[in-house]
């Protein structure tokens, strides 16, 4: 396993992001709030962290949901997973959405999403009049069937 180092600046009261356990992917991240969200069922919120980071070059962090916060209380994050790109210094931000049927409370310092720090790869694109032929072809969603 590669580690990567990665600068954080933490302007919350939260402790860093941190793996629950040696297998984990992602690091819990909490909310850093200055007074509890309510969303309401289908509302959704941009809620901040604290958090600034400096990635470096050719990595990213997925911002992703948490299974348990999802099933629990059916809030997960949009534009999942949500890339904070290796030149941007701003505030990590998760956007929540509520999608059970009753009113959900997020407060400080409860785990909202995860963040994993992933390698990335700059593609080279080339203008062709045609693409080389598979056993799928052009067959898209659902194509191969329900069972």
């Amino acid at each position: 396993m590669q580690i990567v180092s990665v600068n954080i600046i933490n302007h919350s009261d939260n402790p860093l992001p941190s793996y629950a356990t040696d297998g984990s992917a992602g690091m819990d991240i909490r909310a850093s709030l200055e007074s509890t969200v309510t969303l309401q069922p289908l509302e959704r919120s941009l809620v901040p962290t604290g958090l600034f980071i400096e990635l470096p070059a050719g990595y990213e962090a997925q911002i992703r949901p948490r299974s348990g916060l999802a099933i629990k209380q059916g809030i997960t994050c949009l534009n999942t997973p949500g890339t904070i790109d290796s030149d941007y210094r701003g505030e990590v931000k998760v956007i929540l959405i509520n999608l059970s049927d009753t009113v959900q409370e997020i407060n400080t310092g409860d785990r909202i999403a995860q963040m994993v720090i992933a390698k990335t790869e700059r593609a080279e694109l080339f203008l062709v009049q045609q693409l080389n032929d598979t056993v799928r072809g052009t067959g898209g969603f659902g194509h191969t069937g329900v069972k």
